[in-house]
């Protein structure tokens, strides 16, 4: 008889992080974290005549045709960030249909992330979100912050069955509590009561905002696995379905597939950045997308801020 798993602890889950996944990182990214989070802030700083090897993007092209000689811009970039992951663990976040269930993928990629900005002197906090929002975590430094972050997320005991979900509420409380130009990232699967496309659309004109959005397979694509008992993870109201049935397999997957629609079309009118986090997906491969998310946004930002 197999023994049961140990169970998870923020400093054994952080600690495995730094020892593997980071490592990983640390031999793709050859150490260079700064590519992950490069351009969150940039300035104008001077113009000045174009030097064999300048990256031809940075050229201003209205000067260099007034003066008739190639001149780019040069920008500061701000280096410290204060970063805030808003965090959705409502009842539909404690669904898996593997192994790793969506809040323990959450609490893995808030870990990485999070010692990621702090190993570098950056500042992350979090509002953390079940039937309404209950705990906030103020901005600080360093490991134990992480480990604080962590230890919230994974000591939260699941929530009852009860009402929907409102990200609305998560959002609209970030709004009104963050009022410095900060990172944020909004991880939750999107299981929600509609509305929240607004206060998304407001915190991303105020913030740089990242949509995590965690998901499970068979949230998208159901299997032929006969009688079913369907449960809705929010309300825990019950359906007996027969998924023998192809129609309805089809009917499903149409629905889903319209919701995918409506989600990417609602945070891409917010001028959100959307990160898929699957269950069944790779962590180090995951942050590699975002980076390289991050890299193509920040030449996108230089190649068309305006000269002072």
């Amino acid at each position: 008889m197999q023994s049961p798993p140990p169970p998870r602890n923020p400093d054994a889950v952080l600690r495995r992080l730094e020892w593997t996944v980071m490592r990983r990182l640390d031999g793709l990214l050859h150490g260079d974290y700064r590519t992950l989070f490069r351009g969150f802030g940039l300035d104008l700083a001077d113009l000045r005549e174009y030097q064999y090897g300048d990256d031809v993007r940075h050229i201003d092209w209205n000067v260099t045709a007034r003066l008739q000689t190639p001149y780019v811009r040069e920008y500061h970039e701000d280096r410290e960030i204060t970063a805030w992951f808003l965090l959705d663990l409502s009842r539909s976040v404690d669904f898996g249909s593997r192994e790793v269930k969506k809040r323990e993928l959450s609490a893995d990629f808030v870990a990485l992330l999070a010692r990621l900005l702090t190993r570098h002197g950056n500042r992350v906090g979090a509002i953390l979100y079940g039937l309404e929002v209950d705990n906030v975590i103020a901005p600080r430094s360093g490991r134990r912050q992480v480990l604080a972050i962590l230890h919230a997320m994974m000591t939260r005991p699941p929530l009852a069955a009860g009402k929907g979900t409102d990200l609305g509420t998560l959002l609209k409380s970030a709004f009104n509590f963050i009022h410095r130009r900060s990172l944020l990232f909004l991880v939750s699967d999107f299981i929600s009561a509609p509305g929240w496309e607004q206060p998304v659309r407001q915190l991303a004109q105020r913030h740089e905002m990242i949509a995590v959005r965690l998901h499970d397979p068979l949230e998208t694509e159901l299997p032929d696995l006969g009688l079913l008992v369907f449960e809705d993870a929010e309300t825990g109201e019950q359906l007996f379905v027969d998924t023998h049935d192809g129609r309805f397999r089809q009917r499903f997957m149409d629905a889903a597939q319209r919701r995918e629609a409506g989600l990417r079309t609602a945070l891409r009118d917010a001028g959100v950045d959307a990160l898929e986090l699957a269950t069944d997906a790779d962590l180090v491969d995951t942050v590699l997308r975002f980076a390289d998310l991050r890299k193509r946004k920040r030449a996108v930002r230089v190649h068309e801020l305006p000269v002072a």
